[in-house]
């Protein structure tokens, strides 16, 4: 009896250790990447409320250099650090600015493409320089480079009141509303949005500081930050990230 329940117990430990491997292998095929659906153009939901984007296109490009299926999955943007962390995605990948601390919690990619802070006010704004901005009502999607780049520059003590938001959609709103005055956003998503909204917004001509984005991997993943480094790679080479960057940006603005 000894003997055959030892045996059921090597046979159980077995079949677990395989259904594990198996689980693995399964896994090791596909990918999550956490994305803000409200970040145009990297990623966010056309009229159909299909998520669309660079950064979407971009992704599904190098996914298919690394033999993987992909989910986007839209995220909390102000715990993205922490969704990747406890596994629940595999990437921060839309629009993700790499900073010094950035850096302390993630591994990142080469970056990929340059972007700056700037301020977007109404067209027909009297403010047209940073120091305008003096007593004026400001506001910046939550936890995002843009509170970073703000909180770096003088001018934020003499803002009268700085308020987040949870996407750079309804910042531009309460602008739209005239409840704000300026709004601190990603130039690239400044631009869409000055696109399709003729005539309804401005940039200020000083940006509050330049960066440049990556894809966040979790630390301790270094096999993976390799196997998608080289699929940027190639798409940069045999042509692939230009077309994607000339499709959403008319030109390309991929870095080598």
């Amino acid at each position: 009896m000894k003997k055959n329940a030892l045996l059921v117990l090597f046979m159980i430990m077995v079949i677990a250790a395989l259904s594990g491997c198996s689980s693995s292998g399964s896994k090791d095929g596909k990918l999550v990447i956490g994305i803000d659906d409200k970040f145009a153009p990297m990623g966010f939901r056309d009229e159909n409320n299909e998520i669309v984007g660079f950064d979407i296109d971009y992704a599904r490009a190098a996914a298919e250099k690394m033999g993987k299926e992909i989910t986007f999955q839209p995220i909390d943007w102000s715990a993205k650090e922490s969704e990747l962390n406890s596994g629940r995605i595999d990437m921060i990948w839309n629009g993700y600015t790499i900073t010094d601390e950035r850096k302390e919690k993630v591994l990142f990619t080469k970056p990929y493409l340059e972007n700056s802070q700037v301020v977007v006010v109404l067209a027909d704004s009297t403010i047209s320089k940073l120091e305008d901005l003096a007593g004026k009502e400001v506001g910046l999607q939550s936890l995002s480079s843009a509170a970073d780049a703000l909180n770096a520059n003088p001018m934020k003590d003499q803002i009268a009141n700085l308020s987040e938001f949870p996407d750079n959609v309804l910042a531009l709103t309460d602008l739209k509303t005239k409840r704000l005055d300026g709004v601190v956003i990603d130039e690239v998503v400044a631009r869409y949005y000055m696109s399709k909204e003729p005539n309804t917004f401005k940039l200020l001509e000083e940006s509050l500081a330049p960066e440049q984005y990556g894809i966040g991997i979790k630390k301790g993943n270094e096999a993976l930050l390799e196997e998608l480094q080289k699929a940027l790679d190639e798409m940069n080479n045999d042509g692939t990230a230009e077309k994607i960057s000339t499709k959403w940006f008319g030109e390309n603005k991929v870095l080598k």
